[in-house]
């Protein structure tokens, strides 16, 4: 197994990258890549950047540079479902493009025309063994499975909160884990997309998000480290 772990924040990436043994350093699209070890794993750690594009052109690189055989990707995102409280953990079984929109040719609104389903499914043995290790890193916050909607937009405000969770059902709203999603995909490898809440998605992010930042990186890197040392 060689992993490729693709974080949103600095502050998260920088934990991983003390706690590796990093060979070599490539930069490449602005993004720097470290290729090492990481509890005796084979990984690579990259910051993507924010947005769809970023994301996409970052699992290409894992793919075909560094031949990754699994993709796990963490950040925040806002909460659409209110069983998620701000600090708590969000594991995808799912992915969707919230603004990709051709439904005028027949396509569902999500679905990227010429692919059979709006929805990219994560590697059920990857989010089974990442709620495990949030469970037993993270015991205070909660951590559950479900979908996360993605879009070249921040959502604050309810009006399209309310959309996105009748239209796609979904639990947490972002910028690049569905983008993430479909390059992992087309690339036929396993991933799986792990959500700190860091606001309600309803303009309240501004005071929420500066407070948890810190909070969030130490979740996400806490469970991505009892990820690596457990599964194989």
């Amino acid at each position: 197994m060689k992993l490729g772990i693709i974080g949103a924040m600095e502050s998260e990436v920088a934990t991983l990258k003390q706690a590796m043994d990093a060979n070599h350093v490539t930069t490449k699209a602005g993004m720097d890549f470290y290729d090492g070890v990481l509890e005796g794993t084979p990984v690579v750690v990259v910051q993507s950047g924010i947005g769809k594009v970023n994301a996409a052109i970052c699992v290409q690189i894992l793919a075909d540079l560094f031949e990754v055989t699994h993709v796990i990707n963490t950040g925040i995102a806002g909460s659409l479902n209110a069983y998620l409280d701000i600090g708590d953990i969000l594991v995808s079984e799912k992915a969707i493009q919230h603004d990709v929109d051709a439904t005028v040719f027949g396509y569902a609104p999500g679905q990227v025309p010429g692919l059979e389903s709006r929805e990219f499914t994560a590697d059920v043995a990857m989010s089974d063994a990442v709620v495990t290790a949030c469970r037993k890193t993270n015991p205070d916050i909660t951590t559950i499975k479900g979908c996360v909607v993605s879009g070249d937009q921040f959502i604050s405000n309810s009006d399209t909160k309310k959309r996105l969770i009748e239209e796609y059902h979904g639990d947490c709203a972002e910028m690049e884990g569905a983008a993430i999603a479909q390059a992992a995909t087309l690339n036929r490898i396993p991933f799986v997309i792990i959500r700190a809440i860091s606001d309600k998605a309803d303009g309240s992010a501004e005071m929420d998000y500066p407070a948890f930042e810190k909070q969030a990186a130490e979740h996400c890197a806490n469970t991505v480290l009892e990820f690596v040392k457990t599964f194989r």
